[in-house]
């Protein structure tokens, strides 16, 4: 554009130059005059041309920053996972617990604070002279207190125990909201996909109501008016069940969107657009996330383990990892508990300063040592009591965690049950229910043309066929939400997710 410009100056100039000949020339203008009037006109000329190239730079900048802003965001399932767990307040709220916990754990290993005393001791009240008794002293004293036995270390330790179960909180919550993010992006993906089929056989339906309305016209063929109106009834009813699933569609997007919102309302102010928090900012990944099984020799195998078997595969379950620092943290409770039966010991002194007598004679200052402890003689309503009160709550947690075992026992099989039957019926979908309703729907079209076919079938047929591919996406992912749940189970690794064919690629091949 600058070649341009220059050449257009210089051909500007160049001819300018030559009408200043010419009329030099012929005496029109003097010479001075024109040659000041053409250095202006050239430089106006050039200015005017910069301005019109930056005014054309800046708005195409402008153009495609507001296209980058307004575009729709691409929402994959990994990014929905990680953006919640990045941003869920649990989980700061949950570090906030440890490090207020390791605080009290650093605090409790301290001993007490020692005290200091400062008094006057036995001033006579008939005069309140100072140096008149020689009993009148300022008294002052320090006294520090000591632990029983070894409660400040066991309460460190108990405290740290406490503390080391919150990591493994956070990774067991971590693996939920994964499990609970993924399901309501695959929800949607379903409802996304199912809009997406209705909308390609509304088409189909469009035609065969055209073919219908031709046959019927002609009255050459076998249509009725009844079967306009069954096609235009279909019609209706295609329009009610997209309604209806895009209901759905705009339900889980509102359920994600807490998920995908910074906690920070300070970021919200500040960076609108760093989260996904608005309905219809974003949109689904039109491929389905093949989501990979960590334990696939279980999960797939037809021999079920049993109960303790199960127990020992779930051991490592960050869920059970948190319980038994919570038991072990429990045990040290009891030692705490058991200190108590030890007495607790304190050492004081202090320095007694007295006056000279009233005849001038010097006087002794005191000083004063000693130790105290208490006697734990009666233990049975107070010692004994807390012992019992410790083993009791340590078996109670203890009972958790066969609580939570069982659980995790109980979720795997009804899983595991679930996705072997969801994988028969996937076989069964892909290989013999799929192509047989489309051999069926193309048989029954191919029928009506040739007039020997009834069009009620066809448009059977046509249902037949969407259901059925609908069908085949509720299948699918209900296959990758088992696959989450089971997941959940062995989170010891992360699940890898891959891209598969999208599933209106997978309908129109079946």
């Amino acid at each position: 554009m600058f070649a341009i410009f220059f050449t257009k100056h210089q051909t500007a100039s160049q001819a300018m130059a030559k009408q200043q000949t010419i009329k030099h020339n012929n005496s029109v203008y003097s010479s001075p005059y024109y040659s000041t009037c053409l250095t202006v006109i050239t430089f106006v000329f050039i200015v005017f041309c910069a301005f019109i190239f930056i005014s054309s730079a800046s708005a195409a900048t402008l153009a495609t920053a507001n296209n980058s802003n307004t575009a729709i965001k691409t929402l994959s399932l990994q990014h929905a996972i990680n953006y919640a767990q990045q941003n869920d307040p649990w989980l700061k709220g949950n570090q906030h617990q440890q490090q207020a916990i390791e605080s009290l754990s650093n605090a409790a290993a301290t001993l007490p604070d020692p005290k200091m005393s400062l008094g006057l001791n036995n001033l006579p009240t008939d005069g309140f002279d100072f140096s008149q008794e020689g009993m009148t002293q300022v008294k002052v004293g320090i006294s520090q207190m000591f632990a029983r036995g070894d409660s400040l270390a066991i309460k460190k330790q108990q405290l740290h125990l406490s503390s080391e179960a919150y990591p493994y909180l956070r990774q067991d919550r971590s693996a939920q909201v994964a499990v609970t993010v993924g399901s309501l992006w695959l929800d949607a993906f379903k409802a996304q996909q199912s809009i997406a089929l209705i909308e390609k056989n509304r088409a189909l339906f469009d035609q065969l109501t055209d073919i219908a309305q031709i046959n019927y016209a002609s009255t050459a063929g076998k249509t009725r008016q009844q079967d306009i109106i069954r096609a235009q009834l279909e019609l209706t009813r295609l329009e009610e069940r997209l309604d209806t699933f895009a209901g759905q569609q705009s339900k889980y997007h509102g359920m994600m969107s807490p998920w995908l919102t910074p906690f920070e309302v300070e970021s919200l102010a500040t960076q609108p657009n760093v989260a996904f928090e608005q309905q219809g900012m974003f949109t689904l990944s039109s491929t389905l996330p093949d989501i990979s099984l960590l334990k696939p020799e279980l999960v797939q195998s037809k021999q079920w383990l049993s109960a303790t078997q199960l127990a020992q595969q779930f051991a490592n379950h960050p869920a059970v990892f948190a319980l038994n620092k919570k038991i072990a943290s429990n045990k040290t409770g009891i030692s705490l508990a058991e200190q108590a039966y030890k007495p607790e010991w304190g050492v004081n002194a202090s320095y007694g300063y007295r006056d000279d007598t009233p005849s001038g004679a010097s006087r002794s200052d005191f000083f004063s040592v000693g130790v105290t402890f208490d006697l734990p003689l009666f233990t049975e309503n107070k010692q004994n009591m807390a012992v019992k009160s410790a083993i009791s709550q340590t078996e109670s947690v203890k009972t958790e965690k066969i609580l939570l075992l069982r659980q995790l026992i109980a979720s795997f099989n009804s899983a595991k049950g679930r996705f072997l039957r969801i994988q028969t019926r996937k076989s069964l979908y892909q290989t013999q229910l799929l192509p047989q309703i489309h051999d069926q729907a193309e048989a029954a079209l191919s029928a009506y043309t040739n007039d020997d076919g009834d069009f009620a079938e066809v448009v059977r047929a046509r249902i037949a066929v969407l259901n059925a591919e609908i069908d085949h996406i509720n299948l699918l992912v209900e296959e990758q939400k088992l696959i989450l749940a089971l997941n959940y189970l062995f989170i010891a690794q992360k699940p890898s997710v891959t891209n598969q064919p999208s599933l209106a690629a997978l309908g129109e091949n079946s």
